[in-house]
């Protein structure tokens, strides 16, 4: 048996939003014969990574998330360190340098593809990116373009929801919400009437949940509009709702809105389409060419197997905005490896792949970048721990940092003039948010939680005091 080293094994986890913190989390509640020293990376000022930046503010189980994360890491044997640019200010191999082990954990943030003609359009949006503007992304421009009456959202699953759900609502009901100010005042001002949803497939192969399904029906003066030719089920799919509680639960909500009169004269519609397949993004003529003028869909009929085919006919719909959002996809990480079909690091169980296929020591990878955009938060801790495993595994072979002082690795960012925020420091930024929220005045006489602080500037400077 190796006996256990004389000092803590060094782990710098890069990324901490709920993949990272899982992964670290686990790693000091696993059985061990040795003790580790963790520092949870992230290139913005706060933590929590998608639940902060890729949820929708109004959903329902944020809180609970945010509030669990937040008690692993108030407990003080996990060191935050945000606003540090992994491939900019730190490199490879300054973590090489300074720890035993290194995961990766830098999610999924950007768009799938959607290779149809007329994708390049103006109006032509990324649902990712349009989260990300709605939920404070510092990166993101503070203004978006919300001008369309009538509005497409291609995708079935939870984002797409989230994406249509927060076109539909009105913006006074989003003041419940940590929203900040720019966010509401460019959803107050939006003309939006109609937003249509397309699924490619039929009601019972949607991807969302019936949670965020549910959540539709609790917008205030929004019809929900669907349709009876879009509600055909094959063989495959009458068995699924059969056996599947979560799609029975989905494809009744949806059947009984449709046989109820769900038109209430709402000012605003949300319109459900399944079985159709996005084939142009139409653009419009004279002063209008170069602009999103309407989409194009095929109409698909389930093959009985539960997948789909194209029957050669085609509607048109007058949409003046189109939002993709049939999938996130990973970003390459500087040094590593990429699968760009995959959007991951290659990997195998979460240690990183060389490029013959070999484990790299000391890396390793956990969540969306180790096993793509898929699945919830409880998968994520499933992932984490299976990473966790291989790296006990390894234990013996990964005591290897140069300088593993846990202050060489601050000097090292003092030195770069880097100005990196800590734990301390997200709760002075939380509790500055939660003031604005106390103090909001002129949106109304609705009592604000907090309010999010946008410019990575002001949240530095917040978190640095």
């Amino acid at each position: 048996m190796t006996s256990a080293p004389t000092r803590p094994l060094r782990l710098a986890i890069i990324g901490a939003g709920p993949a990272g913190v899982y992964t670290a989390d686990l790693l000091t509640k696993a059985e061990r014969d040795f003790e580790v020293s963790i520092d949870l990376f992230d290139r913005y000022p706060a933590p929590y990574g998608l639940i902060r930046y890729g949820v929708a503010p109004d959903h329902p189980r944020i809180k609970g998330i945010v509030k669990a994360l937040h008690k692993v890491m108030d407990r003080g044997d996990i060191r935050f360190l945000g606003g540090v640019d992994f491939g900019t200010d730190l490199t490879l191999e300054d973590l090489r340098e300074h720890y035993d082990a290194i995961v990766f954990s830098t999610g999924a943030v950007r768009d799938a593809d959607l290779p149809v003609p007329g994708v390049d359009l103006e109006g032509s949006f990324g649902g990712a990116d349009f989260v990300s503007w709605y939920d404070g992304h510092p990166d993101v421009p503070r203004q978006w373009p919300l001008t369309a009456k009538e509005v497409a959202v291609i995708g079935n699953g939870n984002v797409a929801l989230d994406v249509a759900r927060m076109l539909s609502k009105h913006a006074d009901d989003l003041l419940v919400t940590e929203i900040p100010e720019n966010v509401y005042e460019g959803l107050k001002a939006s003309p939006v009437t109609d937003v249509h949803v397309f699924g490619r497939r039929g009601p019972a192969q949607v991807k969302f949940t019936p949670l965020e399904l549910r959540e539709l029906a609790h917008s205030k003066d929004v019809d929900i509009v669907l349709y009876p030719e879009d509600f055909e089920f094959d063989e495959a799919s009458e068995q699924l709702a059969a056996t599947n509680n979560q799609v029975k639960t989905m494809v009744g909500t949806l059947t009984n809105w449709l046989v109820e009169d769900q038109d209430s004269g709402a000012s605003r519609r949300l319109h459900l389409h399944f079985l159709q397949q996005p084939v142009e993004i139409l653009g419009g003529e004279g002063d209008e060419a170069g602009q999103v003028a309407g989409l194009r869909m095929e109409r698909m009929e389930l093959d009985g197997t539960g997948n789909v085919k194209g029957t050669g006919e085609y509607i048109d719909y007058p949409v003046q905005a189109v939002y993709r959002a049939i999938g996130y996809h990973g970003s390459p990480v500087p040094g590593l490896g990429y699968d760009e079909r995959k959007g991951v690091i290659p990997n195998d169980a979460g240690r990183i792949l060389d490029e013959n296929g070999i484990p790299v020591p000391g890396l390793y990878a956990s969540g969306w970048i180790k096993r793509g955009p898929v699945g919830l938060i409880g998968h994520t801790k499933g992932d984490a721990l299976e990473t966790i495993g291989c790296m006990l595994e390894d234990q013996p072979d990964l005591w290897s940092a140069a300088n593993p002082d846990e202050q060489a690795v601050i000097d090292l960012l003092e030195s770069r003039g880097i100005e990196y925020t800590t734990w301390e420091g997200w709760l002075k930024l939380d509790e500055h948010e939660l003031g604005l929220g106390a103090t909001a005045t002129g949106s109304g006489p609705v009592q604000r939680e907090r309010v999010k602080v946008v410019p990575r500037e002001d949240m530095t400077r917040i978190s640095r005091g």
